[in-house]
């Protein structure tokens, strides 16, 4: 049976909301914690973004849960070195409970500095580079190293936690999850497809971790609910690779006026339908992943780790 986490949401939600949802989660019965990454929300009615790494901070004062981001991208935005340095200094607040998940990056928060954003395929040989450098950085001696992308010249790693930080790689298609089996301490997608588990299994990741998030909306008005998805989060339901390459919380804006809210109906868990929610997480353990973690969308936190508390997270340990 898979543990059950809660996903906090930095483009959504302020850093003492975060963590005040963080002491929430760890009430409610969550085992985990992952953390958005983000320089910009997808559109302006999200209205947030944080520096993940101050919040991480507070997280590891305010909770005793393993903790996620999902996901930092180390390659544009911002040097894999300084990456490395944060993410050896969280695990070290934290007692070894944290996880370092990266991925290729979207245009929206990485292209920031004005940098060419590379194709996708170019953005994977980044990706693969930075954790080699990182990796070298996390065992606390001097790295010197010249490669394709990145440069660095006598980084040394003094604040370094007992073991490794260790890193998963998001993916969303083949190249990503094969890259993720070879080179990851794990893996990490937001689909409950069995084939992509079944890749980065045979592909080389083995029994390694495999985490999975979704995002739902409890509510006990449905139509209300899915409202608050349509105006919050239709950015979710954009085709294709969107995601990746729309530079800015305006262009979302604009692309998510293809998504009806019939559509929202359609496709998000909306609502206090204990089944519905219940469903929705037991396809990711069907699909053999190890972790899911679920966001609760929109103002009402308190109601949805009630209603998880009480109804969802005891059904769950049932299955």
């Amino acid at each position: 049976m898979p543990e059950y986490g809660y996903f906090l949401s930095c483009e959504e939600f302020g850093p003492a909301e975060l963590v005040e949802q963080a002491r929430m989660a760890e009430q409610a019965g969550f085992r985990a914690l992952w953390i958005s990454d983000h320089y910009h929300p997808w559109n302006d009615a999200q209205g947030q973004s944080p520096f993940v790494w101050s919040v991480l901070g507070a997280l590891s004062e305010a909770v005793s849960l393993p903790v996620e981001t999902a996901v930092t991208c180390p390659t544009v935005r911002t040097h894999p070195a300084v990456i490395a340095q944060a993410a050896a200094t969280t695990a070290v607040m934290t007692e070894g409970r944290f996880r370092l998940g990266v991925g290729s990056g979207e245009a929206l928060n990485e292209h920031i500095l004005g940098h060419v954003w590379p194709p996708a395929s170019v953005r994977l040989e980044m990706l693969e580079e930075s954790i080699q450098i990182m990796r070298r950085l996390f065992t606390g001696e001097e790295v010197s190293h010249h490669g394709t992308h990145y440069t660095v010249e006598n980084a040394r790693l003094y604040t370094v936690p007992d073991q490794p930080v260790p890193i998963d790689i998001s993916g969303f298609g083949p190249a990503a999850t094969a890259l993720a089996a070879r080179v990851g301490d794990g893996y990490i997608t937001m689909m409950p497809q069995e084939s992509m588990v079944e890749q980065f299994r045979k592909g080389g990741g083995g029994a390694k971790l495999v985490s999975g998030g979704t995002k739902v909306c409890y509510g006990t008005d449905r139509d209300e609910a899915v409202r608050t998805v349509h105006r919050l989060w239709a950015n979710q339901f954009l085709p294709g690779e969107l995601a990746q390459v729309l530079p800015s919380p305006s262009h979302f804006e604009q692309a998510q006026t293809l998504v009806t809210e019939d559509m929202v109906r359609d496709k998000a868990v909306c609502g206090d339908d204990v089944d519905e929610h219940v469903a929705a997480l037991s396809a990711f353990a069907e699909a053999g992943f190890d972790r899911v973690y679920v966001n609760q969308i929109g103002p009402d936190q308190r109601g949805f780790f009630d209603f998880y508390r009480t109804k969802v997270l005891p059904q769950l340990a049932r299955d």
